[in-house]
């Protein structure tokens, strides 16, 4: 298997764009706006004060919230690297 140079500070480079990248996929999300909802959407239990003040727009209480991120399925990774080890995962 052939070595690879590569100049000086990469390793971190490749990290920071993996970050910017992460990051402004992040901030591209749609946030909930307007009015927010007193009773959850889905289950009707009441959403806190300190919740709907916190998150402007909010429909969901912690619960449902929290069980919906749960069965968003996970994206997939960057294969910055390119090796063909790291392809086949």
């Amino acid at each position: 298997m052939a070595g690879v140079w590569s100049r000086d500070g990469a390793v971190s480079e490749q990290i920071e764009a993996s970050i910017s990248d992460e990051l402004a996929r992040l901030k591209a999300r749609k946030q909930p706006q307007g009015e927010s909802l007193t009773h959850c959407a889905e289950c009707e239990e009441e959403i806190p004060l300190a919740r709907r003040e916190a998150i402007p727009g909010v429909k969901l209480c912690i619960d449902c919230a929290s069980d919906r991120q749960a069965q968003a399925t996970p994206r997939g990774g960057i294969n910055r690297r390119g090796s063909k080890d790291s392809q086949l995962k």
